[in-house]
């Protein structure tokens, strides 16, 4: 059978390599040519993973028997569109990709539901002050339709608002923006699988961000178990399971962002896709459900097996785990040491560096400037922490000075 995968990226390596594993052929659409999913796929296409006409083609080229993403917001629609025009298997219909992909849709949903999020307004380039006496500031502004944090900035006041209008609208298709209130917060994810309508949840995790300057939000690791798995998980139970009716999500995976703080849970963002992560490596090991595999053949129209996912207890889960998703410093790539060192190490599950020798580290701005990541387990969590710990003490990647360029505080906050 032959699947249509958008997205070339690293996010998207997984899926591409479990469908061949599969025994299936996969068709790749990037608008990269150095997508690093391209030399994996049996067919690459140079077309935007946005492009809807364009992948429609791609399908009918191929004669496609399924199309997914992984990894990745707004590719969502796209998928669903593509599967709809083609007749094929889908998990959500263009109606409930629509609402998980355009923050417009999504926050209105929230609201009419009382679904707990954020004080927000859509507003255009001639708001009027009066549009956001609502708001009070620090607030952030973001795209109605982006991904990986582009295009977020916090801001605070109202003229701010106006100066950053323009920056945000660049990693958008819309001509409208939204603002909500900043939120002080922990982060938490909620990765699951929904099946007719009944809401199991896999993993929840703490999701570390980095802010620099206004730009927040960043995430720089996972940790499994939440600090808030045991004291708020009927909450989190609850309101997701609320989402999923209100969304009117049938099938296929989940991925929640919540905000934790002193008023309480709120709804950050929500998405029906596989977290961009990896947690389509990481929640089959700690959990033993193939939430990928699943996805992979429920788009193609095969059955599942959920023997794993109906004997799965998330309170019963006495794994450890983290995904660092480290950054570094600007500068110019002139070594990289002790990689095949850290391979050996006990609990590390993966480890990729997404730079050479030689290349130039940009500004972190966005979640595009990952430096790399890494996997690793651990028997609790102070063992969690010590390897994490080694890791980093062996992980060089050094400018011409001499100096490790890794910004390890970012992610290591266990």
């Amino acid at each position: 059978m032959r699947l249509l995968i958008l997205g070339g990226g690293r996010a998207q390596l997984s899926a591409i390599k479990k469908t061949k594993e599969l025994g299936h052929q996969v068709i790749v659409s990037d608008y990269l040519k150095d997508a690093p999913g391209r030399p994996l796929a049996d067919h690459a296409e140079l077309v935007s993973t946005f492009d809807i006409k364009d992948n429609i083609r791609v399908g009918q080229n191929y004669d496609i028997d399924g199309v997914i993403t992984i990894g990745t917001d707004q590719p969502v629609y796209t998928a669903a569109a593509v599967a709809d025009k083609l007749n094929l298997n889908t998990l959500i219909d263009k109606t409930t990709a629509k609402a998980v992909t355009n923050k417009r849709v999504m926050k209105n949903i929230f609201k009419k539901n009382n679904i707990p999020t954020a004080q927000f307004k859509i507003i255009d380039k001639n708001f009027k002050k009066k549009e956001l006496k609502d708001i009070h500031f620090p607030a952030v502004i973001k795209p109605l339709d982006s991904q990986g944090q582009r295009g977020v900035f916090r801001i605070n006041s109202i003229e701010e608002v106006s100066l950053y209008f323009k920056d945000v609208l660049e990693f958008s298709r819309e001509d409208e923006i939204l603002i909500e209130e900043y939120y002080e917060s922990d982060e938490i994810t909620i990765s699951g699988w929904v099946e007719q309508g009944k809401t199991n949840i896999l993993t929840i995790t703490d999701r570390i961000t980095y802010e620099q300057a206004r730009h927040i939000g960043i995430c720089t690791a996972h940790i499994f178990p939440s600090r808030y798995l045991h004291n708020y998980f009927r909450e989190i139970e609850n309101i997701s399971k609320k989402i999923v009716r209100f969304f009117n999500i049938k099938n296929g995976p989940i991925y929640f962002q919540f905000l934790v703080g002193e008023k309480g849970i709120k709804v950050n963002e929500i998405a029906c896709r596989i977290g961009g992560a990896y947690e389509a490596d990481f929640i089959p090991l700690i959990t033993g459900v193939d939430i990928l595999k699943m996805v992979i053949r429920a788009a193609l129209g095969q059955s599942i097996d959920l023997k794993q996912l109906n004997n799965y207890n998330i309170l019963n889960n006495d794994n450890w785990l983290s995904v660092q998703l480290f950054f570094a410093k600007r500068g110019k790539v002139q070594s990289i040491g002790n990689i095949d060192e850290i391979k050996k190490m006990d609990d590390l599950i993966k480890i990729e560096l997404n730079y050479e020798v030689g290349d130039t580290i940009s500004k972190i701005q966005n979640a595009t400037a990952r430096a790399g990541y890494f996997i690793i387990k651990g028997v609790s969590r102070h063992q969690l922490k010590e390897n994490i710990r080694k890791v980093y003490d062996n992980l060089l990647i050094n400018n011409e000075k001499g100096e490790n360029l890794v910004l390890r505080q970012a992610g290591e906050v266990l």
